[in-house]
């Protein structure tokens, strides 16, 4: 039905749209931004289509770069050329595939399986993201942009990798433009049987499940990978605290790391039971089976406050939570949620133990985000005595500067 779907999508239009901008957005695509906002275009030549071939132009007439047009995103062109002419095409595409995957080819000999293969504009294709779930594999589509180039994309995937299955996701955005869509929906699978249940992976031979189809993201949280795997190897006989827990990837590696405790914190009674599931499926691994996993329902924020009410401390505390700032705009507000929820895991935190504090917001920049936990643990009379601080793996390289949104520090507190 989906190939079938994907069949009755009409071809990408031939034609060419001229776009002219504002001055000074030029020199930021000429370093190779890759997005151009509605608000930068002074002058186009016709009213586009999904999926058009934009050209940009500067002020004096000369090629500045080209991409694909999506008059419904405030992002009117995902641009894939810079600074020299070049075709945008099929055997473009294939290449930055081909390049995307193979950079990704050492995790194949991690004990993994499960990771990101293409990282949208950070490889080159901006609004697709693709991450693979062992046999399965997750199409995520940013823009509409895309919709006409889909089949060519699923063919170039089958191509290289032979994939089991490929299901497709689109963005909350995306879901609204239905009639960008073409019977398009999320969740659908476009090859192989539709998925019966969470699909099975594994990330440095700890066994995950994903929920391709309702999932957050694509189903998992896979640029954590590295930081789970440092936690495992400072775990071994302490207390771990983990705040934003999710379904307990951070806490399956400290297990696995020989931790006495592990507690997980999550307002999601569902995140809470996939963590249990993961223990169980972990099991065989001396660290997991001997390991107390507590979990506990409720809101970080207030949940925390109770725990160091009841004199509870730990080794090791994470605070991993969601983005605080999508937007400029809330970036102010993040910052005061950072300080605060410092100030909270350090209040439950052991003399000499590890705080180990994550944010995924690109507004929230790295010195600000840095400056903030120390100001906190400093505003405690704790000063913070860094152990590293670390940024993407392998499979989410930074291409741009907004695309440089994970940061976190490992730091002991006095």
């Amino acid at each position: 039905m989906a190939l079938n779907l994907l069949k009755s999508i009409p071809a990408p239009n031939t034609r060419r749209l001229a776009v002219h901008i504002e001055p000074n957005v030029e020199r930021v695509l000429r370093d190779g931004h890759p997005w151009l906002f509605e608000s930068a275009i002074t002058r186009i030549s016709g009213e586009g289509l999904s999926g058009d071939v934009a050209v940009i132009f500067d002020r004096k007439n000369r090629f500045l770069a080209a991409g694909l047009y999506d008059p419904a995103s405030p992002i009117r062109v995902r641009l894939l050329v810079h600074r020299e002419p070049q075709e945008i095409s099929a055997e473009l595409f294939a290449a930055r595939m081909a390049t995307a995957f193979q950079i990704r080819a050492p995790l194949q000999e991690s004990g993994t399986n499960g990771y990101r293969l293409i990282h949208g504009a950070n490889d080159g294709l901006p609004g697709v993201v693709l991450d693979r779930y062992g046999p399965t594999y997750v199409l995520k589509l940013y823009s509409a942009a895309w919709i006409p180039y889909l089949q060519l994309l699923l063919h170039d995937l089958v191509r290289l990798v032979k994939p089991e299955r490929v299901v497709l996701r689109l963005s909350r955005h995306l879901q609204q433009e239905k009639d960008l869509l073409y019977g398009l929906a999320n969740g659908q699978t476009l090859m192989g049987s539709p998925p019966d249940g969470p699909q099975r992976f594994y990330e440095n031979d700890v066994l995950f499940d994903a929920d391709v189809l309702h999932g957050q993201k694509t189903g998992f949280f896979l640029d954590q990978r590295e930081n789970r795997s440092k936690v495992e190897h400072l775990a071994n006989g302490k207390m771990i605290l983990n705040a934003f827990s999710y379904s307990g990837g951070f806490s399956l590696y400290a297990a696995r790391g020989g931790a006495i405790k592990v507690t997980d914190i999550d307002q999601s009674a569902y995140a809470l039971s996939e963590s249990m599931r993961h223990f169980e499926a972990n099991r065989h691994f001396p660290g997991v089976s001997k390991a107390e996993h507590e979990m506990i329902e409720g809101d970080v924020f207030s949940v925390l406050p109770d725990l160091a009410d009841q004199g509870r401390r730990f080794d090791l505390v994470i605070l991993d939570p969601p983005a605080f700032a999508k937007r400029q705009a809330e970036v102010d507000r993040a910052i005061g949620a950072y300080e605060r929820l410092a100030r909270l895991g350090l209040a439950v935190l052991k003399s000499e133990g590890i705080l180990i504090s994550s944010s995924c917001s690109s507004r929230v920049t790295a010195e600000s985000f840095y400056g903030t936990i120390h100001k906190a643990a400093r505003d405690l009379g704790r000063p913070l005595e860094e152990i590293e601080r670390t940024s993407h793996g392998l499979d989410h390289p930074i291409g741009f500067k907004e695309g440089a949104y994970l940061k976190t520090i490992f730091a002991i507190a006095p």
